[in-house]
């Protein structure tokens, strides 16, 4: 999946990375808009309908009631749209987004002692 989320699909696909197992659509209705006056049914069937759409999640129909769960980890879809971005500003480049990182302390040395222990070992941990 390439296609970037809106900012409602990213919401859903939230409380699924968050929940870790298979959620109802009533689930996230109830979760997401427990404090709407009008019922949000279709409203979630269709964020629902376009995560299927974009591969973001997977629909278990096998039981009476359907099913849903995220199809990649946050790390995943995060990394992807990283990649995306930075082949969209810098051809691919990561080196101005790890700089502009550093030098506005929008990193920790904590995270730069694990980066560079990642690229010493040749792979990064998984993180979430």
């Amino acid at each position: 999946m390439s296609e970037p989320l809106t900012k409602a699909e990213l919401a859903v696909m939230s409380l699924l990375w968050q929940r870790g197992d298979r959620v109802t659509a009533r689930e996230i209705r109830e979760t997401l808009y427990a404090d709407s006056a009008r019922p949000q049914h279709g409203t979630v069937q269709k964020l629902l309908a376009n995560l299927e759409t974009k591969r973001a999640v997977i629909r278990d129909k096998r039981a009476g009631t359907h099913f849903f769960k995220a199809s990649m980890s946050r790390q995943t879809y995060a990394g992807r749209q990283l990649e995306l971005l930075a082949e969209g500003l810098t051809s691919g480049s990561f080196a101005p987004l790890i700089t502009h990182l550093i030098e506005n302390d929008k990193i920790s040395i904590d995270e730069i002692d694990n980066i560079i222990a990642s690229l010493r070992t040749g792979r990064m941990g998984e993180q979430e």
